[in-house]
């Protein structure tokens, strides 16, 4: 377990899952969050390969945006330019490199979020 951000869990209590009273209300409330905290496009870096993805660790992709997909606590999908397609993976595959610091937040509370 990850130690505890005390910073990042207030920004997590307070603006993410804020009135949020069940899971389904906590995904939805995370699913607007990274929609309206990230800048697309920006440039990712795989940092773990999953068998849902045909990406490999340390391959560059283009995130393009997120996908109509049902919101979820333990999974929130990006749209990526791959191979000439546009393709849904999973963003806790990814690790931004050229993206603004607010996308960066949002990335790294998601990745603190399933770590914790």
């Amino acid at each position: 377990m990850a130690d505890r951000d005390e910073e990042r869990e207030e920004r997590i209590k307070m603006e993410i899952i804020v009135d949020a009273y069940t899971q389904g209300e906590q995904a939805v409330g995370w699913i607007t969050y990274l929609e309206e905290t990230m800048d697309f496009p920006f440039e990712a870096q795989c940092i773990e390969e999953h068998e849902v993805s045909p990406l490999k660790e340390g391959e560059t992709v283009s995130v393009l945006g997120m996908p109509s997909v049902e919101p979820s606590l333990r999974q929130q999908f990006v749209t990526i330019e791959w191979n000439d397609r546009e393709l849904g993976v999973p963003l806790k595959q990814l690790e931004p490199l050229e993206a603004s610091d607010d996308t960066e937040q949002a990335v790294a509370d998601w990745h603190y979020w399933l770590n914790r």
